[in-house]
């Protein structure tokens, strides 16, 4: 009776797909547990277990292939020398077309060794099956935790309370898998946001300080010039001139008053008119050159 329950067991396990020594153990704890739909116990067997299954899987399949290729590497790589040495003796104390044995074992065993070396990096065998077996262990220890109510869910009531951050670290782990299975492989976007090489930026930055000109010469920390002291600077200028604009024009227009005169009226209005034509211009002068100093500091900075 044990036997057939025993078959029955393996068979189910068989039928699907999981791992007898873990899964039917695991698929035994996750029934027991008290939550609150069977939609959280489905999600447990389907997320959680077949994820290590699978991961268990991937991990023996790819050891199996590396195993051979190392024992083939590590073994070739020992003979190899001992049968070159061998050619190295007395030809008359060795047997009859010795040399050719040597030879053609020789140039099989480097073949070999070559192309096992190969398949090992052009494969990532070691890479992967390293990175599946720390998967595996990392989703079998959260598992045992969550099951056990300690470790990180120690202070949750009940296996319920603890469902959604078990769900959310395996998330993670299932996440920081697929990152390192596919890293660099999956950004389309790559080469759009690479920005156009730029010859003459690069050339002017690696150019000596005495060499580069005026507006890309490094700033002085120091002497703390920003763009916003510059402007401050030529604001207050600005307002300086201004200040005397105003003060002759109501001189000049309080003079006009005064006299009362026609003649006198048109000598201070032809005044005026070359006093706002000549502020005009020196205000057009420091604007452009308050510009200019912020575009150029912008540049530096």
């Amino acid at each position: 009776m044990s036997n057939n329950s025993a078959k029955s067991v393996k068979s189910d396990s068989a039928n699907k797909g999981y791992d007898d020594s873990y899964a039917n153990q695991v698929n035994e704890i996750i029934n027991t547990l008290e939550l609150d739909s069977e939609t959280d116990r489905s999600i447990l067997k389907s997320r959680f277990l077949s994820e290590v299954v699978k991961y268990e899987d991937r991990k023996l399949h790819t050891k199996k292939y590396y195993d051979r290729f190392r024992f083939i590497v590590t073994v070739g790589s020992i003979i190899l020398p001992a049968i070159l040495s061998l050619g190295q003796m007395d030809p008359t104390k060795l047997p009859k077309n010795f040399d050719q044995v040597v030879y053609w074992s020789s140039w099989t065993i480097s073949l070999m060794v070559t192309a096992s070396n190969g398949f090992l990096q052009l494969f990532s065998l070691d890479k992967n099956y390293f990175e599946y077996a720390i998967t595996t262990e990392q989703l079998k220890t959260e598992g045992w935790q969550y099951f056990q109510l300690s470790g990180k869910y120690e202070d949750d009531e009940s296996h319920q309370a603890a469902y959604k951050d078990f769900s959310k670290s395996i998330e993670n782990i299932k996440r920081k898998q697929v990152e390192k299975e596919f890293s660099g492989k999956g950004d389309v976007n790559k080469k759009k946001k690479e920005k156009p090489f730029d010859f003459q930026a690069e050339l002017v930055k690696n150019l000596p300080d005495h060499l580069k000109p005026e507006q890309l010469k490094p700033v002085d920390v120091e002497k703390g010039v920003k763009v916003d002291d510059l402007m401050k600077d030529k604001m207050n200028k600005l307002d300086n001139l201004m200040s005397i604009l105003e003060t002759k024009s109501n001189g000049l227009a309080s003079g006009t008053m005064a006299s009362g005169s026609m003649a006198s009226g048109s000598i201070v209005s032809d005044n005026v008119r070359e006093i706002l034509k000549d502020s005009k211009e020196q205000v057009h002068g420091v604007a452009s050159e308050v510009v200019k100093d912020a575009v150029d500091n912008e540049k530096i900075l």
